[in-house]
């Protein structure tokens, strides 16, 4: 699968993840686990290897850990959560928390959810980066009307990713996040790369274009995943899914070629067309 270096270390990230809102959110027992672990297998057989997730997911936490301990996977993923309380004290108990569910001693990456307290966290959080407990520190959103707290935080040089919303549906991050993550050295994921879903049904009953191929695209989760992940800002994208098809569609937009510049244009052009 393709990387990307993560701007503060560069460490190789490959630029397909998992999401874990609403998928893993399942109780901790064999019969909900057991279809889940061909999805975590086929996505990291594909080069995948992020799996963000928040105490907000209500069970994802565990079962993420559940499966990577089952499956043996843990030194095979980047396991990132989030923070997503008020107050020094809740923040600490919760972080402790995530910990536990996701069965680590070490976070690789820990984000101020939404910006939450961002403030009282931010302290916490760069004294576990510097006692080792977290090995990055980040502060997400999932909407434009964010993006002027979020470029603010940048700026203060105290974050290494940013989390935010980034598809052919919502192209607000191109304007002014992603060339300041680009300029100030700030690693990228991408959240609700589908858009929640409207973009398979802007493009439901229509067959791919014929240009697809030339980028490698047997599907749309593919297309829109690669036209994401071509931005030269952008780290890592985070699709959703429980069904291994869908998976595999969605770790297939890190293989193969990917859009240049002249290309991408075309693809957006393309969708608003729709």
């Amino acid at each position: 699968m393709h990387t990307r270096p993560i701007p503060a270390t560069g460490e190789a990230l490959p630029v397909i993840g998992l999401g874990t809102y609403q998928v893993l959110d399942v109780d901790d027992t064999a019969a909900a686990t057991a279809p889940l672990e061909p999805v975590v297998r086929a996505f990291v057989d594909g080069g995948g290897a992020m799996i963000d997730s928040s105490p907000m997911y209500g069970n994802a936490e565990t079962i993420a850990g559940v499966l990577t301990e089952r499956l043996a996977l843990r030194r095979r993923v980047f396991l990132a959560t989030k923070v997503w309380t008020s107050g020094r004290e809740a923040g600490i108990r919760q972080m402790e928390q995530s910990f536990a569910r996701m069965r680590v001693e070490r976070m690789d990456l820990m984000q101020v959810h939404n910006l939450q307290d961002w403030a009282t966290h931010q302290k916490t959080l760069q004294a576990w980066k510097a006692e080792g407990r977290v090995r990055y520190v980040g502060i997400t959103h999932y909407h434009s009307g964010a993006y002027a707290e979020l470029a603010r935080l940048m700026k203060t040089k105290q974050w290494d990713f940013v989390q935010l919303n980034y598809s052919l549906g919502e192209r607000e991050a191109e304007d002014t996040i992603l060339p300041l993550a680009k300029d100030l050295g700030i690693a990228v994921i991408a959240n609700r790369p589908f858009a929640q879903g409207a973009l398979f049904s802007r493009t439901k009953g229509r067959d791919l274009p014929p240009w697809a191929a030339d980028i490698d695209c047997a599907s749309w989760a593919t297309l829109f995943l690669k036209w994401i992940v071509s931005h030269p800002a952008v780290t890592c994208a985070i699709p959703a899914s429980r069904k291994v098809d869908h998976m595999q569609q969605n770790v297939a937009a890190g293989h193969g070629r990917l859009p240049d510049a002249a290309m991408r244009e075309r693809m957006a052009r393309y969708f608003d067309t729709l």
